[in-house]
C-alpha cells in the first residue's frame, strides 16, 4: 500500500511540474511577442521575411528558381539601406500570423492586405501599394460580371484577403456562387480554372494581370471587375513589440516613394507608376 502511495505522489509531483512548466512556458512566449528584437536582429545583421512564393509578381520563382517579384525588390532594397541581410522563407500562407509569433519569420512581406481582423495579430507598416480584388475566368465561360456567377464554382485561396472579403461582402459575390473550393495557392486554383473544375478564381488585380499576360494564350482568359469590394491596401505585417524595425522600414518606404525607387520597381512588375 505504501508503495502505490509513494508512486501516486510521485506521478501527482510529476504532473504539477509539467503543469507549472507549461504555464511559465506560456506567459514567456506571450511576453516575448511584446519584445523589441531590434539589438538581435542588429546583432544577426538579417531579417527573415515570410512569403508564399508562388505569389506574382509581389513573389515567386522565375524560371531559373530565383525568387523575384516587387515586394522582394522593394525588401532587398529597404533592407540593403539599413546594412541588413534578407532571407525569404517560403510559407503556408493560411499560417503566416502564427509563423510570425512563434518567431519563425521576423515579418509578413508579400501582398500581405491590411485589414482589421489581421491589425489585431500584428502591427502594420504604412501601406505602400494598393489592387483590387478581381474575377480571372475563361472566355470560353461567357462570364461577364459577378450576376453570372449564378450556380458557379469558385476558387479561392485560403487566408487571402479575398476570402476573407468574399465572406464579409456577401452581396458584392458570395449570393450568387453555387459553391467554393479553397486552395493553398493561386496557381493550383488558376490551373483547375483552366482543366474546368471550377469557373472563376476570387484573386488580387495585379496578380491576376500579371499571370494573364504570361500565359501561353493570353486571350483565353477574361478578367471580371467585382464591384462592392474596398481597394486592398498593401502592408509588412511585424510582431507587435517591433517597433524599432517597424520604424525603420516605414521611413524608408517614405523616402522610396518620394525618390522615385517604388515608382521604378512597379514599372517593371507592373507596367505603370506605383499605385498607392
Amino acid at each position: 500500500m505504501k508503495k502505490i502511495n509513494v508512486r501516486r505522489q510521485i506521478i501527482g509531483n510529476s504532473i504539477v511540474v509539467v503543469v507549472v512548466a507549461l504555464i511559465a512556458g506560456f506567459f514567456w512566449y506571450r511576453a516575448t511577442l511584446n519584445q523589441d528584437t531590434w539589438a538581435k536582429t542588429t546583432a544577426d545583421k538579417q531579417v527573415i521575411i515570410g512569403v508564399d512564393d508562388t505569389y506574382v509578381p509581389m513573389g515567386f520563382r522565375n524560371k531559373a528558381g530565383k525568387l523575384v517579384g516587387f515586394d522582394v525588390d522593394l525588401a532587398r532594397a529597404v533592407f540593403k539601406n539599413l546594412g541588413l541581410k534578407v532571407k525569404f522563407q517560403a510559407i503556408d500562407w493560411s499560417m503566416k500570423e502564427t509563423e510570425l509569433e512563434t518567431g519563425h519569420i521576423d515579418m509578413i512581406w508579400n501582398g500581405y492586405t491590411i485589414t482589421p481582423q489581421r491589425a489585431k495579430k500584428v502591427a502594420f507598416s504604412k501601406p505602400y501599394h494598393t489592387g483590387t480584388q478581381v474575377l480571372v475566368t475563361m472566355n470560353s465561360s461567357a462570364i461577364d460580371s459577378v450576376q453570372e456567377m449564378q450556380g458557379m464554382v469558385l476558387g479561392l485561396q485560403t487566408g487571402s484577403s479575398g476570402q476573407t472579403e468574399y465572406n464579409q461582402y456577401k452581396s458584392a459575390l458570395k449570393q450568387y456562387v453555387k459553391s467554393t473550393v479553397q486552395y493553398d495557392t493561386f496557381d493550383k486554383a488558376l490551373t483547375d480554372l483552366q482543366v474546368g473544375r471550377i469557373q472563376a478564381v476570387l484573386i488580387d488585380s495585379d496578380f491576376a494581370r500579371y499571370y494573364v499576360a504570361h500565359e501561353k494564350d493570353p486571350a483565353a482568359f477574361h478578367i471580371v471587375d467585382v464591384p462592392g469590394y474596398p481597394k486592398d491596401q498593401y502592408g509588412v505585417g511585424f510582431r507587435k513589440g517591433d517597433q524599432t524595425l517597424l520604424k525603420k522600414v516605414n521611413a524608408q518606404l517614405t523616402l522610396m516613394a518620394k525618390n522615385g525607387t517604388l515608382d521604378k520597381i512597379s514599372e517593371k512588375y507592373f507596367g505603370t507608376p506605383n499605385q498607392n
